[in-house]
């Protein structure tokens, strides 16, 4: 057993010493202006199964530079899902963007709802429910104190701290169940078809509803057969193969 425990080691030591090899000599052909041998180190590590927000970056900038639209955006879009405030990833992605064809806006949110969503994306949902189970925990801290207080201004003041807190326990815990179904719905990913004829039923028969071009990110609501019902950003919704798009199967 400790044999094979070594050996696992040994391979985990030359997998990731490779990876990093492939790393340094994907940078140096890049600089080189070799973006497409560059693309292809990149690509081996990936191999490897490996994800960090600095391979997606490096990919992505190998595929914009030859001019691939739907690549780039997409593993932009994997990077920023890893670093979502890098600075360098989001101005890449927006000079992506700006080589799609399609100009789509998003749909405004307006009053209590963009209030919600926004105060709800200020923590993920596993940070929400560690607040909140913070505040439980502080709830019967405060309640056992309660308990065994005699003085009366002592007594109120404790009483009412330990009802803020497990009302707050109660906001906390619905912001943790409403990120969560935030996250679950989430469900992006990336037009690669050139031109992609987007119906209003899952099947070839049923009107065209609109046309997308490469680079343009939806978002999957549901699957029928081998069609993908996808909306944009705008509100609207339609049925479109699953060839044509790829998944952006983000990590959280």
């Amino acid at each position: 057993m400790k044999y094979l425990l070594y050996i696992f080691l040994f391979f985990l030591g030359s997998v990731s010493a490779q990876n990093e090899k492939y790393f340094e000599q994907g940078n140096t052909l890049y600089n080189q202006g070799k973006y497409a041998e560059a693309l292809s180190r990149y690509q081996a590590i990936l191999k490897t199964n490996e994800h960090s927000a600095e391979l997606y970056f490096n990919i992505a900038n190998a595929h914009y530079k030859l001019n691939h639209i739907a690549p780039s955006v997409y593993y932009y879009e994997k990077a920023l899902a890893l670093k979502p405030n890098d600075k360098d990833i989001k101005n890449n992605l927006s000079f992506a963007n700006n080589m799609r064809v399609d100009a789509i806006h998003n749909l405004p949110e307006v009053g209590l709802s963009k209030f919600v969503k926004n105060f709800a994306n200020i923590m993920s949902f596993d940070a929400w429910a560690k607040v909140s189970i913070g505040l439980v925990v502080l709830f019967v801290l405060l309640y056992l104190a309660y308990y065994f207080t005699y003085t009366t201004g002592k007594k109120r003041l404790l009483f009412i701290s330990s009802t803020l807190s497990i009302f707050l326990a109660f906001i906390a815990l619905a912001f943790t169940f409403y990120n969560y179904n935030l996250t679950r719905q989430n469900n992006p990913a990336i037009v690669f078809a050139q031109e992609a004829q987007v119906k209003s039923e899952p099947n070839l028969r049923s009107d065209e509803a609109f046309v997308l071009h490469e680079g343009t990110k939806v978002q999957v609501l549901d699957t029928v057969n081998n069609w993908k019902k996808i909306k944009l950003s705008d509100g609207k919704t339609g049925w479109i193969p699953n060839s044509d798009i790829k998944l952006l199967d983000i990590f959280y």
